[in-house]
């Protein structure tokens, strides 16, 4: 689902005015006397994130119950507390990522004083020694050796523990480092299929590059809200409807693409309306002789 969004007024960030140099911000360091704890779970949306969750609560009512969703994979400007409660608004967990340098924290699990707090945070995650009871799967490919570490961790913005799977890559030659962090809100989400889903995201990127090459996406000229609202949605329609197509062609021709696809239904066309001219409807197997030989004119792979 694609829908048109203008950016509204509001939603620009507000420039400070700068401050005079000399001059003390009167404004105390500090929690402020009185203030109390809020409730994380509940949080103000932003307008675009409420533009979202409309649009993702209309595609779940599309989907009905024949096809359960239950993950919802965002990058990492999502990966954040608003973009998750508002993901579990509608039922549904959060996949995304969160920055590098994220500051998590081990589950306490020391001793508990009677008349105090209960403290939930343990030692905070050094992501250059991660303890190796964490180690799920470690593999070396051309000199770079990749770690992959999953473990249940705490984030002081987020009210809820986080299903955490970070990646390290270590280059075994220069001993370089780089990691990446993803999570989930489901805790019993296995960190091969955490990676499997967050690697789906990149899938956008070629279903956009297929419908703006094959289907229109890049060449329309409707100006108005409705034609641009169909036109955007047909042609990733087109998308998902050519791969279905694709799958009957493969089988026999596994280089059959989305040009001979089109090639094939053209030449279909043309023949349906030749057939229309004639006086007399030739045999169907005829027909089918002329479909098969004028469909594969201006194909490139098929055969």
């Amino acid at each position: 689902m694609m829908e048109q969004t203008l950016k509204e007024a509001e939603e620009k960030p507000v420039k400070k005015a700068p401050r005079k140099k000399g001059k003390k911000s009167a404004k105390k360091r500090g929690r402020p006397r009185g203030s109390q704890n809020k409730n994380r779970r509940e949080v103000e949306l932003k307008p675009y994130l409420i533009r979202i969750q409309t649009m993702l609560t209309k595609l779940l009512a599309l989907l009905g119950v024949s096809l359960k969703v239950s993950y919802c994979v965002m990058d990492g400007a999502f990966g954040n507390n608003y973009a998750l409660q508002m993901v579990r608004q509608c039922s549904l967990h959060l996949i995304s990522k969160l920055r590098a340098d994220a500051a998590l924290y081990f589950p306490y699990t020391g001793p508990q004083k009677k008349r105090v707090a209960r403290k939930k945070y343990g030692a905070k995650l050094d992501y250059a020694h991660i303890p190796d009871q964490y180690l799920k799967e470690t593999t070396i490919v051309d000199g770079i050796q990749t770690n992959i570490y999953q473990m249940t961790m705490w984030h002081k913005l987020f009210p809820d523990l986080l299903n955490v799977v970070i990646i390290s890559k270590i280059n075994l030659k220069t001993q370089a480092r780089a990691h990446v962090v993803l999570f989930s809100s489901d805790l019993e989400l296995a960190y091969d299929q955490l990676i499997d889903y967050y690697r789906l995201r990149f899938q956008l990127e070629f279903n956009f590059r297929d419908a703006k090459q094959f289907w229109g996406l890049e060449d329309f000229m409707n100006v108005n809200q409705t034609p641009v609202y169909n036109a955007a949605n047909l042609a990733m329609f087109m998308v998902n409807l050519s791969q279905l197509l694709l799958a009957h062609f493969r089988p026999t021709c596994p280089t059959f693409s989305v040009n001979d696809l089109k090639a094939y239904f053209r030449g279909r066309k043309y023949v349906t309306e030749t057939l229309k001219l004639l006086p007399q409807r030739p045999e169907p197997i005829f027909i089918d002789q002329i479909f098969a030989q004028i469909a594969q004119i201006g194909s490139i792979n098929a055969s």
